[in-house]
This record gives structure tokens, C-alpha cells and sequence, in this order.
């Protein structure tokens, strides 16, 4: 059992890529999966090292960044419970092309690179599923470029504000981010953060509180979306 309670097959049946393996097969899947567990900021892998299997988020968040030469960070994504890392690297047996690490105490589960390849040879449903989010996260990825390329550091912090989960209300939420970590995510570095997020507060589109950030004019803050092209 890990920590939340769940046990190795629950968490695996819960998991895209293995939602179509039967009761059996995932019970053989399990008997070859590790849980490991990460304190908040603890590296899971680094760019470049040899890739030695797949992981699946099963408690908590981990953050996939690259990290330039100077030490300047850009988040790839944040994944959650139920996703799967590392997938692409199993398959093509080159390095980490990206790095993880919890954002705060996590538990994945971990199966080893030739144990994954195996099943996929005797499971082809499971090498479709990887494709498929191959596909979704190279469309996110050539999101990330076309924001980088063609937009604003303000028109990029307005679209993270606007897209970020809310609260009931649907114009709160907690920010649980550093200026640093918004930063990363955004591809700009912290001083432009907090001063686009100030000059926001200014012309009262968001307000914030601590940390409780509330939506004060989305429709401001929607036609700064559109009047980039």
C-alpha cells in the first residue's frame, strides 16, 4: 500500500496509459513496480542522465524543467497524480532530454525501463496510449514555443493567470508559486513577474492578498490576450 491509502494496481488503473490492461495484467505490472518517495525539491532525475525506467505520479507534484547554461530555469509542465514521466526515452533509449523534481513531497512509482518495454511488446494498447500523450505533450510544448517566440512576458502572466484553477468563486485562487517559480513557468525571470503582477494590481484587472490572488476585470484582462497577434 502507499501512502494515500491506494494500493500499487489501484494507482496504475487510475493511470492513462494502463486504464485498458486487464485486472491480471496489471497485477503482474505491480509485482515489477517500485514506490519511491521525494522530500519537496528533491531531484527525481537530471537532463542528459541515462534513462533507467518510467515513473507515475502517484501522491503530490513534480515540475519538468530545462535548464540553460547561466542556471536559468523554464518549467515544461507540472504533473500531477496520474500522470507518467520519462515515457519517451524508455522507448528511443536515449538520456533524460529534461529534468524532474518534486515540488513538494511526492510518492511515484517506478518501473523499470526493460520491464515497461516488455509489456508494451506484449500489450500493444499500451504503445498506443503513449502516443497519444506524446501527442498532447508535444502540442503543449509547441505551445510553450509560440508563447516564448511571439508574446510578452505581461500577455504570457495574464494567460497563466487566467488558466490557473479557481476557487468556487471562480475568480480566487491561492498562489502557490514563488515569483521564481512564476517565473520559470513563464519563461522570464522574477523581477518582470512581480513587476507586470504589480502593474496589474495598479490597473486593478487582479487583486492580491497575501497569498489569494482574485480577478477583478477578466474582460481586461481577455482583451490583452487578444490584441497580441
Amino acid at each position: 500500500m502507499t501512502d494515500s491509502g491506494l494500493s500499487i494496481t489501484s494507482i496504475l488503473k487510475r493511470t492513462a496509459l494502463f486504464s485498458a490492461l486487464s485486472d491480471a495484467e496489471l497485477e503482474s505490472l505491480a509485482a515489477c513496480t517500485l514506490i519511491r518517495s521525494y522530500a519537496s525539491g528533491e531531484s527525481v532525475f537530471s537532463e542528459g542522465a541515462p534513462c533507467v525506467g518510467l515513473y507515475i505520479v502517484s501522491k503530490g507534484r513534480v515540475r519538468i524543467f530545462k535548464t540553460s547554461p547561466s542556471g536559468r530555469e523554464q518549467v515544461l509542465a507540472l504533473e500531477g497524480p496520474g500522470s507518467s514521466i520519462a515515457e519517451l526515452p524508455v522507448f528511443d533509449g536515449g538520456p533524460y532530454p529534461a529534468s524532474a523534481a518534486a515540488v513538494e513531497p511526492s510518492e511515484l512509482l517506478f518501473i523499470a525501463r526493460k520491464d515497461f518495454r516488455a509489456l508494451c511488446m506484449e500489450c500493444p494498447e499500451i504503445a498506443l496510449k503513449v502516443l497519444q500523450v506524446a501527442g498532447a505533450r508535444l502540442r503543449r510544448l509547441v505551445g510553450i514555443i509560440e508563447e516564448l517566440s511571439f508574446t510578452t512576458v505581461r500577455h504570457r502572466l495574464v494567460s497563466w493567470i487566467l488558466r490557473h484553477p479557481k476557487n468556487e468563486d471562480g475568480c480566487s485562487f491561492t498562489l502557490d508559486a514563488s515569483h521564481q517559480e512564476l517565473a520559470a513557468q513563464i519563461g522570464t525571470v522574477r523581477e518582470l513577474v512581480s513587476r507586470n503582477l504589480a502593474r496589474l494590481q495598479a490597473q486593478e484587472f487582479i487583486g492580491i492578498n497575501g497569498h489569494e490572488m482574485t480577478i477583478l476585470n477578466r474582460e481586461g484582462l481577455e482583451a490583452e490576450l487578444s490584441s497580441v497577434i
